[in-house]
């Protein structure tokens, strides 16, 4: 009974050895199959391999090989690596210029919601919407500072306080001359008149400011105003009614509308030629509040001269009331931080691609297939910005260089 119990134990071993006695088997057959080859040197047989020196723990095995596991990673790493590090520096080079791209996709939602309002039974009178959406904006910004503890909430940093109410007064004649202007004209024909901007707060900046205002930058604005105009065909123009304008509106009602348009382009240039004198001596939210607390006191001043009657909306209209004050609030936030990190002539030229975003919100929406001159228009303003947003230069700084002794 020993004899039989000592031979089964020396037959039998343990799964751990038994799995290590298995394992150096088969690295050893594996040590005894691969052999390193230098690269570009003529293969060899087995057993002229077997001649050669012992290879190292690394080249066991081809697929241990750095050539042939790490290489490749690394390789891959370092292509991400590189993309991210020109994404990052693209971003940084035009972080201004698609803030304001940004806050144009809000403002066109906040634009169709102002024409759904007015397109309502009882609409909303112009004061009263302006009153409504601007003390929701200052209440929020409000909020806001409290929230996240920047100081000045009320009067804002000292040095610019003239310079923010001379803002929220500029602000809010451009609102008011844009919204009254929408009452008698085709939004397309606003449209056309509101795209003058551009051109004027880049003229502006480049006299009073001294900033930069280059012949490509021109050139980039013209081409985007004449696909403006291809997309917008106003009426004085291309002639024949509009369908969004069903109502034939009086020539004295339209040369209002016409005169606010452009007092509203005057002050949306004085607007943001002021935010850039600001710059960064102010909070992007200073400026908002601002603007919205001086366009609720103007409102209301309005509303008790010009004696105008509140309407209460109805329930869709209180619909389209919260939709404007939100997209106006975020726009508004948006365009003033863009404004902050980039020239008014090269960050106001992001103001076109309000229109593709009208485009592209009519065809989501409301399905309307655009024409072909609408399309072209589309390729000609995303060209030009595609073009103004790769050629920026960088800011050259120059070395300094150390007093001889």
């Amino acid at each position: 009974m020993a004899d039989i119990l000592r031979s089964v134990s020396c037959c039998w071993t343990p799964p751990r050895a038994h799995h290590h006695c298995l394992f150096s088997s088969i690295m050893g057959v594996a040590r005894s199959t691969y052999v390193t080859v230098p690269q570009g040197a003529p293969s060899t047989s087995d057993s002229e391999s077997s001649r050669g020196s012992p290879p190292v723990p690394n080249e066991v095995s081809p697929l241990l090989h750095p050539q042939y596991s790490k290489e490749p990673q690394r390789n891959t790493s370092g292509r991400w690596l590189a993309a991210r590090l020109a994404a990052s520096a693209f971003i940084d080079n035009n972080a201004g210029l698609l803030l304001v791209a940004a806050s144009q996709f809000f403002f066109t939602s906040m634009g169709i919601s102002v024409k759904w309002l007015n397109s309502l039974d009882e609409p909303v009178p112009t004061l009263e919407l302006i009153w409504i959406r601007m003390l929701t904006t200052y209440t929020c910004s409000i909020a806001y500072m409290y929230w996240y503890g920047i100081p000045d909430q009320l009067l804002g940093p000292k040095g610019v306080r003239i310079l923010l109410v001379l803002r929220g007064v500029a602000g809010f004649t451009a609102i008011s001359g844009t919204y009254f202007s929408l009452q008698h004209l085709s939004l397309s024909d606003a449209m056309v008149l509101k795209y003058f901007v551009p051109f004027l707060t880049g003229l502006s900046a480049a006299i009073f400011l001294k900033e930069p205002f280059t012949v490509k930058e021109i050139l980039a604005g013209l081409c985007s105003f004449f696909g403006v105009i291809l997309i917008a065909r106003p009426q004085f123009l291309f002639g024949g009614p509009q369908s969004d304008q069903p109502n034939i509106d009086t020539p004295a009602q339209r040369m209002l509308s016409v005169t606010a348009a452009l007092i509203g382009v005057f002050a949306a240039s004085c607007a943001y030629i002021l935010i850039r004198a600001i710059g960064k001596r102010a909070h992007a939210i200073h400026c908002v509040t601002f603007y919205s607390s001086q366009s609720v006191l103007v409102s209301s001043i309005g509303m008790v001269i010009f004696r105008v009657r509140p309407v209460i909306p109805t329930r869709m209209g209180w619909v389209a009331i919260l939709l404007i004050c939100a997209f106006g609030f975020i726009a508004q936030v948006l365009m003033t931080k863009g404004l902050q990190r980039e020239a008014a002539g090269r960050g106001t030229l992001a103001l076109y691609t309000s229109v593709v975003y009208a485009v592209l919100l009519e065809f989501i929406i409301f399905h309307t297939t655009p024409p072909p001159l609408s399309i072209a228009g589309t390729v000609i303003i995303m060209s030009s910005a595609i073009y103004i947003t790769l050629t920026k230069r960088k800011a050259v700084t120059k070395p300094v260089t150390e007093p001889a002794p």
